[in-house]
């Protein structure tokens, strides 16, 4: 079976490193702490991931100024491009797979699948919240 993850590889990506720059494609910026709470993993599971990113001169972290102990987690041209082939990949995946469905059905999958990322990012960000104070 031809599966994403299999496409993928093609691309010499795995879906981890897939995950972490169709990440930074939605949000650039981002320090590796918060990065870790998009992908719902710890600071530490990015840490390696993102090294091996950053060796492979897809990502950079950028000083973040007043900040001596953070970084910024930024794209580079060839990971962008890299992060839309597999962004490509997915949604021909998700259209050969999901295509038999009514219009109307996918535009609902999707919006729910939207809603309730949105919706365990805001609980995720309220336990966060609560943790500090």
């Amino acid at each position: 079976m031809n599966t994403v993850a299999t496409e993928l590889k093609a691309l010499g990506l795995s879906v981890p490193q897939f995950d972490l720059l169709s990440t930074l494609t939605e949000r650039e910026g981002l320090s590796q702490q918060e990065l870790a709470e998009r992908l719902y993993v710890t600071k530490g599971n990015v840490s390696g991931l993102l090294d091996r990113m950053v060796e492979a001169g897809l990502v950079e972290r950028r000083a973040i100024p007043g900040d001596r102990r953070s970084n910024s987690l930024h794209l580079t041209a060839k990971g962008r491009d890299l992060a839309e082939k597999g962004i490509a990949l997915q949604k021909s995946y998700v259209e050969r797979t999901l295509g038999s469905l009514p219009a109307a059905d996918i535009a609902d999958l999707e919006r729910i699948v939207l809603a309730w990322r949105e919706q365990a990012r805001m609980a995720e960000d309220e336990v966060l919240a609560k943790g500090r104070s």
